[in-house]
């Protein structure tokens, strides 16, 4: 039987534990996870909710944090805006010309000859699920710019969610958090919104969410999670940053949370990275929060 114990509203600042509202510390493994973080050597923050209970669980859930390659989310949003519109098509075919090209390592989209032509769902597909950055850049530009995408997310109520890189204005942000910034509790949102038909439509949302269930990048927290259980989620990966943001469709009900890191102190991109781990070692510990009877574990 799921859990539904009362979990409301923890937050911890730094080192400091402040009890907003009643929990219960034998339910749900509010130390294992105060633990990993207060041992971890840097910020971190953490946005999760039973989608059964409505129950969160709290952690610096309304800090500014880099996106990294979360920043593809309210790209993708902005691209679905304007089909929704009739301003693109789904699968309509562009011409590549390099443009929007992402220079650093072979990224495949920046390997296609001079007017070739791609359909713009495959560009999606890549930018979410291989998290192609040239296919992620081109996108950005068809949806607009980032001042389109941040006006589009002012309106559907995310105030802290904006697109900083190639963006008019946004400079200094650019120079603080890199292509985006978020806060946890919006990056899960959104996830939320797509899973339960509200983002731009329907249709959208469900398009939307079968792309999310598509990820290559499986090596973090999704690598704590069953194969037979179908996850949505998207990572991002910067120096001293590492996030991820997870919607699990469970066999005893649905969850879902976001992860979020900045100025760790191990900056490398190796498995063993502290902010990876950390993204393994918390989904271990809320996924089998959740299903306590699934004895499931990694072979490696």
């Amino acid at each position: 039987m799921k859990k539904t114990s009362l979990l409301l509203f923890l937050i911890i600042s730094g080192l400091t534990l402040t009890q907003c509202q009643t929990y219960d510390r034998s339910d749900f493994p509010v130390e294992d996870i105060q633990r990993l973080t207060e041992n971890f050597n840097g910020d971190v923050g953490i946005f999760l909710m039973d989608l059964e209970s409505g129950t969160t669980f709290e952690m610096n859930a309304d800090t500014l944090f880099p996106t990294a390659s979360t920043v593809k989310i309210p790209i993708m949003i902005g691209i679905f805006d304007k089909i929704e519109k009739g301003e693109l098509m789904y699968d309509q075919m562009l011409t590549y010309d390099g443009e929007h090209d992402d220079t650093w390592g072979n990224d495949l989209i920046n390997q296609l000859k001079p007017d070739a032509e791609v359909e713009l769902s495959k560009l999606v597909h890549l930018m979410m699920s291989t998290s192609n950055n040239t296919a992620s850049l081109w996108n950005q530009y068809l949806a607009g710019s980032g001042t389109e995408i941040n006006s589009l997310m002012d309106s559907l109520g995310y105030e802290s969610t904006r697109v900083n890189s190639r963006t008019d204005g946004r400079q200094e942000d650019w120079e603080a958090y890199g292509w985006g910034q978020t806060t946890p509790r919006e990056l899960a949102q959104m996830m939320g919104q797509i899973y339960r038909g509200e983002m731009i439509s329907q249709a959208a949302s469900e398009q939307m969410y079968r792309i999310m269930t598509r990820n290559y990048w499986d090596g973090e927290a999704l690598s704590q999670i069953p194969p037979y259980v179908q996850v949505a989620s998207k990572n991002g990966a910067v120096s001293e940053s590492k996030s991820e943001v997870l919607l699990v469709n469970g066999r005893s009900g649905d969850y879902l949370f976001a992860v979020m890191t900045k100025n760790q102190v191990d900056a490398g991109y190796e498995d063993d990275n502290e902010g990876f781990q950390l993204l393994r070692d918390i989904s271990k510990i809320v996924y089998h929060y959740f299903e306590p009877d699934d004895d499931w574990s990694p072979v490696l």
